[in-house]
């Protein structure tokens, strides 16, 4: 159970544990909120955990390109 619940935040973007992480608080308290204050205001959390998502994504990308620059050829 704990692999799948591994798999699922890590291929679901991670924004939830990334920013409790850097803030220091747990992951599940900031997906509880996240919750809460999309039903409260019908779903604009999800377009601001999309942004996040892509450019969490496009920060790894441009820190793996500076680490192996042969991948730019």
């Amino acid at each position: 159970m704990k692999r799948l619940k591994e798999f699922i935040e890590w291929q679901a973007f991670g924004v939830c544990t990334a920013i409790g992480d850097r803030m220091g608080i747990a992951t599940s308290r900031i997906r509880m909120w996240f919750i809460y204050i999309s039903f409260l205001t019908l779903g604009s959390p999800v377009i601001i955990y999309m942004v996040l998502a892509f450019w969490m994504n496009m920060k790894r990308y441009i820190f793996a390109a500076r680490r192996n620059p042969w991948w730019n050829l």
